[in-house]
């Protein structure tokens, strides 16, 4: 018999919604199901057991992220299964920068008002996300809150953890004047720079159902476009080249992400006019009329990701980019310098 409290419900906490949107997602967790998952949904926590053969040293690697304020376009659009890809997206990269790869992940939803089918809608996204990455959702928390968020919102975060051998983690500290850096492209906006957006565009329900020809579909549509993950395309280049550093361009944009992965006296090294910008950038910076300097300190401007290799790597690594799914070009080179990121 599932537990029910009557005076909790009329304190706005429905436990049996909480039952019902759990029996909604199991279908979405169990195609993110891998050999090391030895728990099912439900207990205090999930169990994992990782193959680590062929791994000397194992190192776990952690990552956290949240959406951010994208989420108020989901709830205006009133879709809710492609922002569990953001989620997922935002931990996941991060933790392949080292060289890592993933292997399982927990989610957390607070909600005004648990609407079960909205909850699964939301998990659909996440397990894509996971099934995108090779990680396993191997538990969750759902956290009903009336009083603490509108009844029509909510909040999602995520944590992944992955394993590297530790010879195996990058050495950002190897770069070197004349090394290669390549722009993995992006598939819009990812998960940042939303509250600047929202404020160019005056977000509503008739702004992001407006059709702009540059951009091929709605404002909304873009602008909801799911984070690109990156995890195994990156995973098949280190197989092959020696990478030497990852950067994941999130919040900050090239100005503040690139340096994270560069060695004192080395800086980028990049030429405007190699920059791919997508249409959605040249928007945003038009209608907001945002400065250059400032849309590259924000926001990705089509690159959601960048590798450094040796000039003689560069060739195979774009072909190998390339033929995973992702399209990659050369953006700039490491110069001596201490400028972070030098774009001319």
């Amino acid at each position: 018999m599932k537990s029910f409290s009557e005076s909790y419900k009329k304190a706005g906490v429905d436990v049996t919604a909480g039952y019902k949107a759990v029996d909604l997602m199991k279908v979405h967790v169990k195609k993110t199901i891998t050999d090391g998952v030895l728990s099912g949904l439900g207990g205090f926590g999930g169990l994992f057991e990782p193959d680590l053969t062929g791994i000397q040293k194992p190192v776990f690697v952690s990552g956290t992220d949240g959406v951010g304020t994208k989420l108020k376009i989901a709830f205006l659009m009133d879709k809710h299964n492609t922002i569990g890809i953001d989620c997922v997206a935002m931990c996941v990269n991060d933790i392949v920068c080292c060289g890592a790869k993933p292997q399982f992940f927990l989610d957390y939803i607070a909600v005004g008002k648990n609407y079960p089918e909205k909850v699964a809608d939301i998990v659909s996204g996440i397990a894509d996300g996971c099934v995108q990455s090779g990680c396993a959702l191997i538990g969750g928390e759902t956290a009903e809150m009336p009083g603490f968020y509108p009844v029509d919102e909510y909040d999602v975060a995520g944590f992944a953890v992955g394993v590297v051998d530790k010879e195996k983690i990058l050495k950002p500290e190897t770069q070197k004047a004349g090394d290669v850096l390549i722009a993995l492209k992006s598939s819009g906006v990812h998960s940042n720079g939303f509250s600047l957006i929202r404020k160019v565009f005056t977000v509503n329900e008739q702004t992001l159902a407006r059709h702009f020809s540059d951009l091929g579909t709605t404002l909304g549509d873009s602008l909801l476009t799911p984070t690109k993950i990156y995890v195994k395309p990156i995973l098949s280049l280190l197989e092959q080249v020696n990478v030497k550093a990852i950067s994941h361009i999130t919040g900050g944009g090239f100005y503040e992400n690139i340096p994270r992965s560069l060695p004192e006296g080395i800086s980028a090294q990049i030429s405007r006019n190699s920059v791919q910008v997508l249409p959605i950038f040249d928007l945003i910076a038009r209608t907001g009329h945002i400065p250059e300097r400032d849309m590259f300190n924000t926001f990705n401007m089509g690159v959601g990701m960048t590798v450094s290799v040796d000039k003689n790597d560069v060739d195979k690594t774009i072909n190998i980019l390339n033929n995973s799914g992702v399209e990659a070009y050369v953006l700039g080179e490491l110069v001596n310098s201490n400028e972070g990121v030098i774009i001319n």
